[in-house]
């Protein structure tokens, strides 16, 4: 196999490295499971085609020339690098089959993952693909205890969880939505949290971190929020609002153009999505290669102006 230019062959290059570790044609040739005329005639070959001497060839023993010294790291890594290429290339002709084990937040859901795992799928149709649909606080538990392989989640405090490692991966811009032709709970462009004092409010259920941070930021103003009703996953909360029950807060990305949507001011209110696995643990190669996906994802995104509203890749 021809891998280099000028003709050099792997195959020349392994002998040679043999050479130089043995210290001899024939052990060289032993270990190598040639006989010892043909790796002599390919050391020749590989000499004639750099142009120089690579093997002092004195009776009893075989040293190194320094053309022969200068080559022997190179040619070590240019082997290495070939076998490295020969591992991915086989595991990714094992993806042909397998399972992958995603947890996600239900905003990522229905704002991010569709285009991401259309993708992944469209390059990996023999890949199963699970996702799990739930809160921040439940899928860290779930990826801790081995029933996901990878989670998006949104929660600054999983950085210090010693059995999870995480990355960010982009934040993204909470906004507070209205239905369209009821008066908003403002009539400034940009919303300020204390404005939502007395706002009656379309809530998540308890234990959803979308409604903890909402809580945290009401309190932090100074107020307690006013529930109009609670207890919905993200769906239910959209078409809550969307029958005029309540305002809601929640990431721009899963508005779509649906609903009357207001800004919060500066200091604003935004999330971190991280990509979350467990520490230690490799994750198997569909799940390697579904976060190869994802950063790729982002970046592509980004540098077309394609993300999500609101968001911000933290991909570099």
């Amino acid at each position: 196999m021809k891998a280099y230019a000028g003709g050099m062959q792997l195959s020349q290059l392994a002998y040679f490295v043999a050479v130089a570790e043995e210290g001899s044609f024939t052990r060289a040739a032993e270990r190598a499971g040639v006989a010892q005329p043909s790796l002599s005639q390919q050391i020749k070959a590989l000499e004639t085609d750099v142009g120089a001497v690579l093997v002092n060839r004195t009776r009893g023993r075989v040293s190194l020339t320094a053309s022969g010294q200068t080559l022997l790291p190179v040619a070590r890594r240019m082997l290495a690098d070939a076998e490295t290429a020969r591992r991915e290339i086989r595991e990714l002709a094992a993806l042909g089959r397998g399972r992958v084990r995603l947890g996600a937040t239900p905003s990522l859901c229905t704002g991010l993952l569709p285009a991401v795992l259309a993708d992944y799928r469209h390059r990996y149709p023999g890949i199963d693909i699970v996702v799990h649909e739930s809160g921040s606080r439940d899928l860290q538990a779930e990826l801790t205890q081995g029933g996901l392989d990878l989670a998006l989640v949104i929660d600054e405090r999983l950085d210090h969880d010693p059995e999870l490692a995480t990355v960010p991966l982009l934040t993204e811009e909470l906004v507070v939505i209205s239905r369209h032709g009821d008066p908003g709970p403002t009539r400034r462009a940009r919303i300020a949290v204390s404005d939502l004092k007395n706002v009656p409010l379309v809530m998540f259920r308890p234990g959803y971190d979308l409604r903890e941070t909402t809580v945290a930021a009401c309190r932090a103003a100074g107020f307690e929020p006013t529930f109009a009703i609670e207890g919905g996953e993200m769906d239910a909360v959209l078409e809550f609002v969307q029958a005029g029950l309540g305002t809601a807060v929640v990431p721009s990305m899963v508005v779509r153009g649906r609903f009357k949507v207001t800004p919060i001011s500066a200091p604003g209110l935004h999330r971190t999505v991280l990509l979350a696995r467990r520490r230690g643990l490799e994750p198997p190669r569909a799940a390697q290669v579904l976060i190869e996906s994802l950063t790729e994802f982002l970046r592509a995104s980004a540098a077309g102006d394609t993300l999500p509203p609101g968001t911000r890749t933290a991909v570099l």
